[in-house]
């Protein structure tokens, strides 16, 4: 048996960044000091704790193979969204943002910043680009500010979550929403939950959302 003061300074590192906490049973498991993941080790399976100045999330990643009894507490599946809901008039700014870039594909996030909880929306630099992909740095963020949505366009095809996506958002903790035939006075709008390698689907992102992605009549006789 290794103890903690053995490791190598490189396993040490690992451990004080991603810690295994075994939850307590007669008392609440302790909170993230800082922000943060570590794994909670229950009587019901492995869970991922991920704390983020504006989102805060527990889901399980492993379930117990053998009915060996774990003499540890029950967790339980959460998600608070510290940040409140996004604007729905910020989705509509990225639509719009969308067509103007059509049939080119294009990009931005939504961000939240926890000092004066206000959203924005922030354009990726975008590198280059076609009518099927989009290569793009990070918008510039202040210190304040954190990544809600990571939101991109398809141009004139459907929305969907392509295989690209999966391996661009495996590492990462966001919203993801992409918008597809940006052509169309309703655009096709697919959001998910990313969660460092979980995915879950959404079947329909709110109706306030369509509503401000809704391209007006005026719009469309002045283009």
């Amino acid at each position: 048996m290794t103890n903690a003061g053995d490791l190598n300074a490189g396993d040490a590192a690992l451990q004080r960044s991603f810690p295994t906490v075994m939850v307590p049973r007669h008392e609440p498991v302790a909170p993230i000091v800082a922000a943060g993941e570590r794994l909670l080790i229950g009587e019901n399976g492995m869970f991922i704790e991920i704390d983020l100045p504006w989102l805060s999330v527990v889901r399980r990643i492993a379930h117990y193979t053998v009915p060996t009894a774990v003499p540890y507490g029950h967790v339980v599946e959460a998600t608070v969204l510290r940040c409140g809901a996004v604007p729905p008039h910020l989705i509509g700014k990225f639509v719009e943002m969308a067509r103007a870039a059509h049939p080119m594909e294009t990009g931005a996030w939504v961000v939240w910043n926890g000092q004066t909880r206000q959203f924005r929306v922030a354009a990726v630099r975008v590198i280059s680009r076609d009518t099927g992909w989009l290569h793009y740095e990070s918008p510039d963020l202040s210190p304040n500010e954190y990544r809600v949505i990571d939101c991109h366009s398809h141009g004139a095809h459907p929305a969907f979550f392509s295989s690209t996506d999966n391996e661009d958002d495996c590492h990462d903790t966001k919203f993801a929403f992409v918008v597809g035939h940006c052509a169309s006075p309703v655009p096709s709008m697919p959001m998910r939950p990313c969660a460092k390698g979980i995915f879950e689907d959404v079947e329909r992102v709110p109706s306030s959302w369509y509503a401000a992605a809704r391209q007006k009549e005026s719009q469309k006789e002045v283009a």
